[in-house]
């Protein structure tokens, strides 16, 4: 058994140094923390990959807060409150006649402004 290890050794001394039983306990030890630990590389790379996407949530979540709060401030001017009124809820006063003109462009530029805010 020893003859064809010997051999192999001779052939190919790199593996004198893998068949250290340090070498071994350290590649196990790699393999281990790698692929097997609670705590592995590829957890990691998931947690972090969790921790960008809610970094991008809160700073999004940070910007949508600061649009409603300058919204509420011009909405406590009256005449704002009333463009408000008339544009988003089609309100009217009682001697007026509201007509709504839908044209499909028009909804595709005003969804393409509101993505770009």
């Amino acid at each position: 058994m020893k003859n064809w290890y010997q051999n192999l050794i001779a052939d190919y001394p790199f593996l004198k140094f893998l068949g250290s039983r340090y070498t071994l306990v350290l590649i196990f030890f790699l393999v281990w923390m790698v692929f097997l630990d609670n705590y592995s590389y590829f957890d990691h790379r998931v947690l972090n990959k969790q921790i960008n996407e809610l970094k991008d949530n809160k700073k999004y979540y940070k910007d949508e807060i600061a649009k409603d709060v300058k919204s509420i401030k011009n909405l406590k001017n009256p005449g704002e409150t009333e463009k408000y009124a008339r544009e988003k809820y089609y309100m009217k006063r009682d001697s007026e006649d509201v007509y709504i003109i839908d044209i499909e462009e028009d909804r595709i530029k005003d969804s393409i402004l509101e993505a770009n805010r």
